[in-house]
């Protein structure tokens, strides 16, 4: 059985495109990158330890594996999570604004008998956003619980003048890598 750690109903529909059906985990990781922490280390890790609580939470279930990911955009060797607030995710925005910036998931599949991980890496290139425009796209409402205050599969994918990597990366979970991942550690698609 693979269950998936995380409650986000994207990373669960994507999966459901591969034609899995995952049990659902709620784990709670703090998501704080540590001073002096490289970016990558930091999604890395997180992703890892989401997955590591997934899998201590079903450890007496036979036969189980545990995916998670986790997803983060980054700047300037800043990681942009989850906005705190809508002004919070106004900063951001403006950041982001004519820029190009990478996004950056790791995935890993833990399970008794062993553990992988795969990473995608992503640039996306924003067009400038105008106030009317960063005003509306706040006042939708889309940004919440969005690393770096955006969702390509939504409103802000108006914004995006270029994309060179993976776009279900971006989206939070990397089909193509988290296919390889599953198929290898015996799941079938």
């Amino acid at each position: 059985m693979l269950y998936l750690a995380s409650q986000s109903p994207r990373r669960r529909a994507l999966l459901q495109q591969l034609g899995v059906e995952p049990g659902l985990l709620d784990v709670d990781v703090p998501e704080v990158r540590q001073p002096g922490e490289p970016a990558l280390d930091y999604v890395n890790r997180v992703a890892r330890e989401k997955a590591g609580a997934g899998l201590l939470a079903v450890a007496a279930v036979p036969g189980a594996r545990v995916l998670a990911a986790d997803t983060e955009v980054i700047l300037d060797d800043e990681v942009f999570g989850k906005p705190a607030d809508a002004a919070d995710a106004a900063r951001m925005l403006r950041r982001l604004s004519g820029r190009t910036h990478a996004v950056t998931t790791v995935v890993w599949l833990l399970h008794a008998g062993g553990e992988a991980s795969a990473t995608s890496l992503s640039e996306v290139t924003f067009a400038a956003l105008d106030e009317p425009t960063l005003e509306a796209y706040l006042a939708s409402g889309e940004w919440q619980g969005k690393a770096g205050a955006y969702a390509i599969q939504g409103r802000a994918a108006a914004f995006i003048a270029h994309l060179s990597g993976s776009y279900t990366g971006v989206m939070g979970l990397p089909l193509f890598e988290t296919a390889a991942l599953l198929r290898r550690h015996g799941v079938t698609i």
